[in-house]
């Protein structure tokens, strides 16, 4: 440990026998019971924003074009993950776990609260808090949940799998609120439902802290108090030294939103290398820690290809419904934002089955590293069977049956179980000690990277045939994941304790 840090949290091991939530720590039902609300609100969000984006001013939209929009809307998510380096820092050296999940969810809140007034000052206010909330409540969130298991507890795949449902509760139930609201009422009052979601989520983990380890502690890792009040004064005046110049560039026209939005695909590349970079060669991680570092590397990727397709379930396939999907089923016409909701339905469905099957499992299930392999390779068919009902249409006044987006978000669903509970899993098993909570925001940066990406190729969407755009996407995840499995026999070897 280097000489600025000070006496930290004492560690408490949690007790194997605490099964009252479904088998499983109580703590898991207060920090399950938080992210449903909080996904509640940010997807809920996100089902619309790219409509909003896309929409006429006259509608009550900002005009943009559907590239545009989806590439802004891209660059938005890049902007949440990369903050939540800084969040999981803040957690480690100065608030703790604790106190930035709950200050991360106020922001997150007074966002939603700023989305919901309709001018676009309010809204770009809006995203900046959200984006900084989430950074400190998603990577600490997840970490939280870690420190409920030991590490040889057989229970803990499964837990995360509980936790992902929760997260896909709200996944579900956003979409739907904000989506009917937005094509009802305005875009606006979608944005107000968000914001009553998350101050809902704060109630009930405020309620429920006496069952999280740490909430009565600082950091686990805290700065001394000279050092601590050198960094916070630090953060504070490059906090205002960047809005004073991104406003004067903005002023004076140099800095464009196309702009803004390649910068941030620049550092969502930079920035998981350079944090790669210092895990390896910091003194205070171990060589056994710095040996499981390298397997990790590919799980990153891994994560980089499927959450690349698996946000724009959000943006193009957003897009996709609104102009060339049916939005009746049985005669019932629906919003086509209510297409998000079947990701979430899909998950909520699927995550206990999945958490029931390694729990019967048990020593028995496949390989972590085998599961998120499966995962990237659903999530790459996802997009190529949009190849299709895209293709053989001589115009763009086309329509598909709801069916095929229905059949798309099934596959991605359980991808997207397979890979996000196996590696944030992982991810607080794999992480070194004084890394704990910076290495699962290494896990959102994977995110980021993807966003930062997507950010760029969605601008393709529009100016390439729908089943070019799909078909290539998909063809690449599956090729990747296909490369996950055969490196499996070295990531066991060098992924121990994890199975």
């Amino acid at each position: 440990m280097s000489s600025t840090a000070t006496d930290t949290e004492p560690t408490q091991l949690p007790s194997g026998d605490d099964h009252a939530f479904f088998g499983q720590p109580r703590g898991l039902k207060t920090l399950s019971g938080l992210e449903v609300w909080e996904r509640f609100s940010f997807l809920g969000m996100q089902a619309i924003l790219v409509l909003y984006f896309a929409d006429t001013v006259a509608h009550g939209g900002m005009g943009m074009e559907a590239g545009t929009a989806a590439s802004v809307s891209a660059a938005y998510g890049t902007l949440v993950y990369l903050v939540s380096v800084a969040g999981g820092w803040l957690a480690d050296r100065i608030l703790g776990s604790y106190r930035a999940v709950l200050y991360g969810g106020i922001l997150i809140a007074c966002g939603h609260y700023a989305m919901a007034v309709p001018t676009d000052a309010m809204t770009w206010t809006g995203l900046g808090l959200i984006s900084a909330g989430t950074g400190l409540l998603k990577p600490n969130v997840a970490t939280m949940v870690g420190k409920l298991y030991r590490t040889d507890d057989e229970r803990r795949d499964a837990g995360f799998a509980l936790y992902y449902m929760g997260i896909n509760i709200g996944a579900f139930l956003g979409p739907l609120v904000t989506g009917w609201l937005g094509d009802h009422a305005s875009w606006h009052w979608g944005f107000s439902a968000a914001a009553f979601g998350m101050t809902l989520g704060l109630i009930q983990y405020v309620l429920g802290r006496r069952h999280l380890a740490g909430h009565k502690h600082s950091a686990e890792f805290a700065l001394a108090p000279a050092p601590m009040r050198r960094a916070v004064r630090l953060i504070v005046i490059g906090a205002v030294v960047v809005a004073v110049v991104a406003t004067a560039l903005a002023l004076a026209g140099w800095l464009t939103m196309d702009r803004f939005v390649d910068l941030l695909t620049l550092v969502s590349v930079i920035a998981p290398v350079v944090y790669f970079v210092v895990m390896f060669r910091s003194p205070r991680v171990t060589s056994e820690e710095r040996g499981r570092l390298r397997p990790y590397v590919v799980l990153f990727l891994a994560s980089v290809v499927f959450n690349f397709i698996l946000f724009q379930a959000y943006s193009t396939m957003m897009l996709l419904a609104s102009t060339n999907a049916s939005t009746e089923i049985f005669g019932f016409h629906f919003p086509a934002s209510w297409y998000a909701s079947a990701l979430g339905a899909f998950e909520v469905a699927l995550a206990p089955v999945v958490a029931a099957v390694w729990a019967r499992m048990g020593p028995r299930q496949p390989h972590s590293s085998n599961k998120i392999a499966i995962g990237v390779i659903l999530g790459g068919l996802s997009f190529l069977l949009m190849v299709l009902p895209t293709s053989g249409h001589s115009g763009d006044t086309y329509r598909m049956a709801a069916w095929w987006i229905v059949g798309s978000y099934l596959l991605l669903g359980l991808g997207d179980i397979l890979l996000e509970t196996s590696g944030m899993s992982a991810t607080t098993k794999l992480a070194p000690k004084a890394f704990a909570s910076q290495t699962m925001a290494l896990w959102f940066l994977s995110l980021a990277l993807a966003n930062g990406i997507q950010a760029q190729v969605v601008k393709l969407y529009g100016e390439i045939s729908n089943p070019a755009y799909f078909g290539v996407n998909g063809a690449i995840a599956v090729v990747a994941g296909v490369a996950v499995i055969a490196a499996a026999p070295w990531l066991k070897r060098t992924m121990h304790p994890v199975h």
